[in-house]
């Protein structure tokens, strides 16, 4: 076939006999728990930048300039790029490690990527909760990124690679339900240690990071291959047997044939990082970097990882301030299973749509009642009735990420991509990712500083242009056989010229029973 995705022989976008097997779904729980390391990092970071006995060991002029003047702009009180750069490192690590994990997964498999991240995640917990100095502090930050690069690269594949398509999006959406448990996890942490006296608190909070490390690096080796991967690394028996198993019948002729074929196609394609940029990979190039950089866009890492400083800034007291973390936490958990149930039923443009309409309103809520109460001078404080409306307003905003912009983030850009090209696509979408998660987290500050409530407004403007984004240009991928995803691109109203043969791609048209019949002009890849 000419690249892209491979279509079967009956040309349609059928899905294949099998069920969804216990064994499939305890391997993909075990391999969704790689996003524990992601999602306990994004919640302890805010939660121990935000004591007392940290900032005063480690960045002791913002602990200094908190204490020393209560009547302070409110919107400046941890205006630190230092403080931002133990945040924000990480994910700039998480970054450039995404990159050798596409190797290390096309080549090894995505179990072996999944331990090198948790590994590396355990060697960063425990550099983190021994931290003498700033610079112990850092490197063990970037250790922790170099883990997150790994299992955000690996795992959403596993999961989409494993799952029978119409299960696909319940199954990969655990994975950004571990990273709301990894969330909580740390948040609850963070308010039981706050009251530890001395360093005791954040050291036991930055050094439990290695419990689910080890999770994600005892269950990798658990862990079997994909079929996929067994097929790409030439073990055509094994990936035989394997989806035999994972179906739960013996009927996987045409699937296999199906990844066969794509395997073999992507065996002719040498260098995926070039042909990623040719014309007919133009729809998913566009995606995996839109996507990502438009979930960042939502402002949502504001909240997760910088919620408990955010709402010590807007008034509240310390504990106040950790326990309004955890509730948004719970929130996120329990509205990420919204998305489980939802995802294969309703699709992910509805949800994504939603979501956006939610978000928007909710960040035009938020900053128009912290501009009534704090203006732009900063000045002010929150009653407790005011304090909760504000908190209440974001827990509707967190939900509404959670159940779209959360999930189908990893999701969509997981399951789009043709296997010649997947490790490749999916480092993009992991690399945009953790980029603009670098940029918001060293900027956040910062900006809150300067454009003050205006700060939610400029989310909401993203939301806004996101949503728009998702409703012209995205196409439902609900329930489509990922070898066989070439079809929707095809069917689509912008990205089928894109699908005009010129370089030997394959062209569609649909027809009236609403299949898309498939033509396809032989190439060389």
């Amino acid at each position: 076939m000419a690249g892209g995705g491979f279509v079967n022989s009956r040309g349609s976008r059928n899905d294949y006999p099998g069920k969804l097997t216990v064994f499939v779904f305890v391997t993909c729980v075990v391999a969704a728990t790689g996003g524990l390391i992601f999602g306990y990092d994004i919640g302890i970071s805010g939660g121990v930048t935000s004591m007392d006995s940290f900032l005063s060991k480690f960045f002791p002029n913002v602990y200094h300039q908190e204490k020393a003047d209560h009547s302070t702009n409110q919107y400046c009180k941890f205006d630190s790029q230092l403080l931002t750069t133990f945040t924000s490192s990480l994910y700039l690590a998480a970054l450039i490690a995404s990159f050798f994990a596409s190797s290390v997964t096309r080549v090894l498999g995505r179990k072996w990527s999944m331990l090198g991240g948790g590994v590396t995640f355990l060697a960063g917990a425990f550099l983190n909760g021994f931290a003498r100095n700033v610079a112990m502090l850092i490197a063990g930050r970037i250790l922790l990124g170099i883990g997150v690069g790994f299992a955000n690269q690996s795992v959403p594949v596993y999961l989409s690679e494993m799952a029978p398509a119409r299960y696909r999006g319940t199954l990969n959406i655990g994975f950004q339900l571990m990273i709301t448990i990894g969330i909580l996890a740390a948040n609850l942490i963070n308010y039981g240690t706050s009251k530890m006296k001395g360093s005791l608190g954040w050291r036991v909070s930055l050094g439990l990071a290695a419990v689910p490390a080890a999770i994600i690096t005892v269950g990798s080796l658990l862990l079997p291959d994909t079929p996929n991967s067994l097929i790409e690394r030439g073990h055509d028996d094994e990936a035989k047997a394997m989806l035999q198993r994972i179906r739960g019948t013996d009927d996987i002729h045409e699937e296999f044939a199906d990844i066969k074929a794509a395997s073999d196609e992507a065996k002719t394609v040498k260098h995926p990082w070039r042909n990623i940029i040719q014309r007919r990979y133009r729809p998913q190039l566009a995606m995996s970097i839109f996507i990502p950089f438009f979930q960042q866009f939502t402002g949502i890492n504001v909240i997760m990882f910088y919620a408990p400083v955010l709402f010590k800034t807007i008034g509240f007291e310390d504990n106040a301030s950790l326990m309004s973390a955890v509730i948004t936490g719970l929130v996120n958990v329990f509205a990420t299973f919204v998305s489980i149930f939802s995802v294969d039923r309703l699709g992910r443009r509805k949800l994504f749509l939603e979501g956006g309409v939610q978000m928007l309103l909710c960040q035009i809520v938020v900053g128009t009642l912290i501009g009534i109460k704090f203006g732009v001078s900063g000045e002010g404080s929150l009653s407790h009735a005011y304090a909760a409306l504000v908190v209440s307003f974001i827990c509707i905003y967190v939900a509404g990420f959670a159940w779209s912009w959360g999930p189908l983030g990893w999701l969509v850009p997981s399951e789009i991509f043709p296997l010649e090209i997947r490790s490749a696509g999916q480092s993009i979408n992991v690399s945009v990712n953790m980029l603009f998660t670098f940029v918001i987290a060293q900027a956040f500050l910062a900006l809150l500083c300067r454009l003050k409530f205006g700060l939610f407004y400029f989310f909401g403007g993203w939301v806004l242009v996101m949503t728009v984004f998702i409703g012209l240009f995205l196409p439902e991928t609900k329930g489509v056989p990922i070898e066989e995803m070439v079809l929707v691109w095809q069917s689509h109203w912008f990205w089928s010229r894109f699908f005009d043969g010129s370089d030997g791609s394959a062209t569609a048209a649909v027809d009236h029973s609403g299949f898309v019949q498939m033509s396809k002009t032989k190439s060389t890849a």
